[in-house]
């Protein structure tokens, strides 16, 4: 009961099973916000480097995909054609792949709190001491930040790749044509080797710059300029954190159902 698509962006493997036609205004409704994900992906093509804002819609997309799956499984007969399909295995898989699902979100979400920690540091040191010398301490901290965030990032891809190709690897037999589906994401446009987000390169730049005119005593050092940056990237984040936020309320819900359903 997973997605896929082949192009650079979001990627999810897809299964399908058949369902009574009387499901079908149901199903529509699953195809009917694919169909928007498989756009904003295409989009993504023409928007290099991405910025946070696409990738924010990217994870509202997901979320709202997963109401629209959930609404499909509740139904009884849905119910009864996913329990009756190998005794069950393809919930069991569900159930499995939502923990990883649940895990990497959850980890996306910390690795955010920990940047929006040490940005907002930052804005505070910057707002008493200007200039100062030993603000340069608090960018290193930051930069180091930022280092963690994205070998962490790295890590995580890996291991959804490797669920990915263990999904791909063991598809389910012919036959089955409407879809029950589950998500597993991957980080957008994580293979291009590109700047992710305009914000986050950016702050970069300006902080690079900043400490180096504090350590030369540079007296044309931007340091409102600076701060209005950070700023950008706090709100940035915090919209971030929300797409992940309403993200990870849907995949709870949607193992919930699927524990319920493991459970008659």
């Amino acid at each position: 009961m997973e997605i896929s698509s082949s192009s650079t962006g979001l990627q999810y493997p897809i299964r399908s099973i058949s369902l009574p036609s009387r499901l079908n205004p149901q199903s529509i409704k699953v195809e009917a916000e694919l169909n928007k994900l498989k756009a904003w992906e295409t989009s993504l093509v023409s928007t290099i480097p991405l910025c946070a804002e696409t990738v924010r819609t990217g994870l509202v997309g997901l979320a709202e995909l997963y109401i629209c799956v959930e609404d499909l499984i509740l139904s009884p007969i849905t119910q009864q054609a996913l329990l009756q399909h190998q005794n069950g295995l393809i919930v069991e898989e569900a159930l499995e792949g939502s923990i990883g699902l649940l895990d990497s979100c959850s980890e996306a979400r910390d690795l955010l709190s920990m940047m929006k920690e040490h940005v907002q540091d930052l804005e505070s040191v910057l707002r008493r001491k200007g200039g100062d010398l030993s603000v340069g301490s608090n960018i290193n901290a930051y930069m180091c930040c930022r280092k963690k965030v994205k070998k962490e990032i790295g890590k995580g891809l890996r291991q959804l790749k490797k669920s990915e190709n263990r999904i791909m690897s063991n598809p389910l037999p012919g036959g089955w044509s409407l879809i029950s589906k589950l998500v597993l994401t991957r980080q957008v446009a994580s293979e291009r080797d590109v700047e992710i987000f305009n914000e986050v390169g950016s702050v970069d730049i300006i902080l690079k710059s900043l400490h180096g005119g504090i350590r030369s005593n540079d007296a044309k050092i931007d340091v409102q300029r600076t701060m209005q940056r950070l700023q950008a990237l706090d709100a940035t984040i915090k919209g971030l954190e929300g797409g992940l936020d309403c993200l990870f309320r849907r995949l709870i819900r949607n193992r919930v159902s699927l524990l319920n359903i493991s459970a008659q």
